[in-house]
């Protein structure tokens, strides 16, 4: 080969290495006080994961400066030789598009407050996700970013450039904080990774599909597209109740035309319907005249009068086909949850609306029996109170924050090798 081919391609190459030798782990990199750091486990899994793809490409390259310096090397064309790097360069971009993804996690980790409510978030989707008798939960760590919508890059799912992502990684809408819409938009994202873990999908589209047929009903078919998105809304209502619903309308509360605008590209359920979805999951789960009359307030919002013949029709057979739906997969048997049915693994008795009642009226006395509760339990009975008119929004923007701070420190400060063994937390709820 062409010395001049040789001599450049030899500083290419070890000028990745210099470059790759300054991708340093992450903790190195940021600085954040302790109480907005990701977990233990979620920090392991993340740099095993960035120094395996870091120490691969270090041979792949060593490999490629011996191979180039040797026999074949000298034998092989400039062309050859250039592939060869290209490949090479293109691994290393990998490698940094990997590492920017982990790093987005970590930057906002050192934002003044924000870093440590996303660490309090990371605990609410944790305890959210968890249910013990059926999986082992991944880590889950949380970042913001602009819009209106949450998105999740699931646990154990491929990377781009390939590998298994380690953690679950959720976006949530910086708009949303801080109120408890955060949670509706967090425990959402959450159900998407908790309906992986338990084969959720796969088998409901086999039988929704053979549904379509038997019944030779076209609305099986809506349910069939849009079936992810509807099991993680179950998950949300299950986790949070009316305040998962609630977050929703805070969402999808759009221009007419969007609300009903359908389009089966869109895995979603069309607003309007998404809604009436959701309130009617809340019933089956925790029945109350509640969800009727929110059901009934998102119509007087969004009345469907004025709607073509074509739509209406289509609105009005979606709306009929509701119960036979829901009694369907609230009733779903998945393998991983070993016969029992989905309704009766996710329904808690004590996220009844009447449940969370008294719990709120029971932390005005004792705000801090608040503090020991499951934070997704926190959230359940600050969505019924809301609801009911027991908490304005500037008390509930202030509670949370404590809430999330708390959480944060309590992670942190809690020994892990003294689990029963609680620190005591310097946060002050006040009065709720």
């Amino acid at each position: 080969m062409d010395t001049a081919a040789t001599w450049l391609l030899l500083q290419e190459a070890r000028a990745l290495l210099t470059r790759l030798a300054r991708v340093r782990p992450l903790v190195l990199y940021e600085t954040m006080v302790p109480a907005a750091s990701i977990s233990p486990l979620a920090q392991r899994a993340i740099e095993r994961y960035l120094a395996e793809g870091r120490r691969h490409l270090h041979g792949l390259v060593r490999d490629y400066l011996r191979w180039l310096k040797g026999p074949e090397g000298r034998e092989a064309t400039p062309e050859e030789a250039q592939r060869r790097f290209t490949l090479l360069r293109l691994r290393f971009n990998t490698v940094l598009s990997q590492f920017d993804i982990f790093a987005d996690v970590y930057t906002q980790r050192s934002e003044h407050d924000t870093g440590v409510w996303l660490s309090g978030l990371d605990i609410v989707a944790a305890d959210a996700l968890s249910l013990p008798d059926y999986y082992q939960s991944p880590p889950v760590v949380c970042y913001l970013d602009r819009g209106v919508g949450a998105a999740i890059r699931r646990a154990r799912t491929r990377l781009p450039g390939g590998g298994e992502n380690p953690v679950a990684i959720i976006r949530v809408p910086r708009e949303r904080m801080v109120g408890s819409g955060i949670a509706s938009s967090l425990v959402h994202e959450v159900g998407h990774q908790a309906a992986a873990l338990l084969d959720l999908i796969d088998p409901l589209r086999l039988e929704l599909h053979r549904l379509e047929r038997v019944e030779r009903n076209s609305v099986w078919r809506f349910w069939e597209r849009w079936i992810s998105e509807i099991v993680a809304d179950f998950w949300s209502v299950a986790r949070i109740g009316i305040g998962s619903t609630m977050g929703l309308i805070g969402v999808v509360s759009l221009p007419r035309a969007f609300v009903f605008r359908l389009s089966l590209d869109d895995p979603h359920p069309f607003p309007w319907i998404r809604v009436k979805l959701s309130c009617a999951m809340g019933q089956a789960l925790y029945p109350h005249p509640q969800w009727a009359r929110l059901a009934s307030l998102w119509e007087s919002f969004y009345p469907r009068q004025d709607l073509n013949a074509e739509k209406w029709n289509l609105v009005k057979r979606l709306e009929a086909g509701i119960p036979d739906f829901i009694r369907f997969l609230s009733h779903h048997r998945p393998r991983a949850l070993r016969g029992e049915p989905l309704i009766e693994v996710m329904r808690a008795e004590e996220r009844q609306p009447a449940r969370l009642s008294a719990y709120w009226q029971s932390w005005r006395l004792s705000p801090r029996k608040m503090l020991t509760a499951p934070p997704s339990l926190v959230f359940a009975a600050i969505g019924q109170a809301k609801l009911e008119g027991k908490l304005s929004p500037e008390e509930e923007s202030n509670l949370l924050t404590r809430l999330l701070t708390h959480w944060a420190l309590r992670s942190t400060l809690d020994p892990p090798v003294l689990p029963n063994r609680r620190a005591e937390v310097p946060v002050a709820l006040g009065s709720v």
